[in-house]
């Protein structure tokens, strides 16, 4: 039976492995911008939640959100772990359900949604019930996230004002560095276990050795019976009834 000893060195080599596993997933290489705000970084973007004192609610316009993200980007939402993200991080800044403003826009040529900056479509969604690309208007609909839920809605850029304020930016690769990829995520990540694996049989291999030696010298050493063969019985029994008087 394996000890706990063993038992919990093999739980802390599992729990560096999940750790290396998050690290090369989300971490980064890469710098957020120094001007004195906080900035979270999350997989290759770094992101700032707008706040102020927490108990005084903020009303933001679609244009003063832009003005405050001034230099960077209003939120940009990729994919889910993205938008996952937002929910979770939320309440580490604002109290209670916050609207936060995406920096979305309907373009009227290609008659759907972009993104602001690099006028990218929209690609991942993950819109309320009520809300869809149908129900748009040209020119006056922009797209608030909600924190609780992380679901999207359709609200008016002129006349709708929100509580909520989430600046985006690339981070900026540190020089001789270079971010780790999938595939090198994934040959790390194989390369341990395969290590593990490997140790895992030679202590097993061990571990049976010793117990046969234990066992091997635990009794004293007998020779086998040895049978004579049928030449050397008949000498044996000549002996025998010569010797008798």
């Amino acid at each position: 039976m394996e000890s706990p000893r063993r038992s919990h060195h093999f739980g802390s080599v599992l729990c560096c492995v999940f750790a290396l596993c998050l690290h090369l997933e989300f971490c980064s290489t890469g710098d957020c911008p120094a001007d004195g705000r906080t900035w979270v970084p999350f997989q290759d973007q770094c992101y700032h939640f707008v706040h102020g004192e927490e108990d005084k609610i903020k009303s933001y316009t679609f244009e003063r959100a832009k003005t405050l993200c001034r230099g960077f980007e209003l939120l940009t939402v990729q994919s889910a772990a993205e938008n996952h993200f937002v929910i979770i991080y939320s309440p580490e800044v604002w109290r209670g359900k916050v609207n936060v403003w995406l920096g979305m826009y309907y373009d009227t040529d290609s008659e759907d949604m972009r993104w602001f900056g690099d006028e990218s479509p929209v690609g991942f969604t993950n819109w309320e019930d009520s809300s869809s690309p149908s129900d748009m208007v040209p020119l006056d609909t922009c797209v608030a996230l909600h924190s609780n839920t992380g679901r999207w809605e359709n609200v008016s850029c002129l006349d709708e004002v929100e509580n909520g304020v989430i600046c985006e930016t690339a981070q900026k690769e540190e020089e001789g560095k270079q971010r780790p990829n999938a595939l090198l995520s994934a040959l790390v990540i194989l390369s341990v276990v395969a290590i593990m694996g490997i140790s895992a049989v030679i202590w097993f291999l061990h571990q049976k050795n010793n117990l046969g030696s234990t066992i091997f010298t635990a009794f004293e050493y007998h020779p086998p019976f040895r049978v004579l063969d049928t030449d050397q019985s008949c000498l044996v029994e000549a002996e025998e009834t010569d010797s008798v008087p």
